[in-house]
């Protein structure tokens, strides 16, 4: 094992600190920066290892409690939306629903998705706002991600993101979430405070504890 301060952060690319170290999963790092907690990026998953995660789903948009569950991050940023607001709901997985939602109330969206939905052009197009639902923790580098989500805003558009915050460090060996293969990387409220100044969002909301809304700048 190298010094734990050889590892940069996959956000801000910050020295990182060995946080917790677990036999099987390998070894996770927090940064000092900007508070972001990720996983030794070789203990990564490979994208077909991902892809067969994914596909065990079983989302849909006839399943009301899945819709429920989007609702947590749909109905706070809808009240934020102008009439007729357009947008991309970004990670869509197997079975893509939220775009649905949206339509249903009027905003015209759009979805992608890596894996079962990788249409190009719809990265190329700038909206209202674009979601990111149970998708963040996936990011293996999310500073990248998270600057390619910016770009696709409008000014005055906002960013929805919904992910479980990272708990206190006592918690973090049994949380279930990290027992997820595929989630690598963690976020704390201090993480998004960092993602709001450095990437020019001048307003940053949590209307729900697993959600965080970033408004970009006029």
């Amino acid at each position: 094992m190298g010094d734990p301060g050889d590892h940069a952060c996959t956000l801000c690319q910050a020295a990182g600190d060995l946080y917790y170290a677990d036999p099987r999963d390998g070894e996770y790092f927090r940064c000092g920066n900007c508070g972001l907690v990720w996983l030794d990026p070789g203990r990564h998953p490979s994208l077909e290892t991902e892809k067969a995660h994914y596909g065990t789903h079983q989302n849909s948009p006839g399943d009301a409690g899945y819709r429920r569950f989007l609702d947590q991050l749909w109905a706070p940023l809808r009240e934020r939306l102008a009439p007729g607001a357009s947008g991309l709901d970004y990670g869509s997985g197997p079975g893509p629903t939220l775009h649905l939602m949206a339509r249903e109330d009027g905003h015209p969206c759009t979805h992608y998705d890596p894996f079962f939905a990788p249409v190009a052009s719809r990265l190329e197009r700038r909206y209202d706002f674009v979601t990111c639902s149970e998708t963040a923790e996936h990011f293996h580098q999310p500073g990248r991600e998270f600057a390619r989500l910016r770009g696709m805003l409008r000014p005055g558009g906002w960013l929805g993101v919904m992910t479980l915050p990272l708990p206190d460090a006592p918690e973090f060996a049994r949380w279930h979430y990290r027992a997820d293969p595929t989630h690598v990387v963690f976020y704390s409220a201090r993480v998004f405070e960092w993602i709001q100044s450095a990437l020019s969002f001048d307003r940053l909301e949590f209307p729900h504890p697993r959600v965080a809304l970033l408004r970009a700048g006029r």
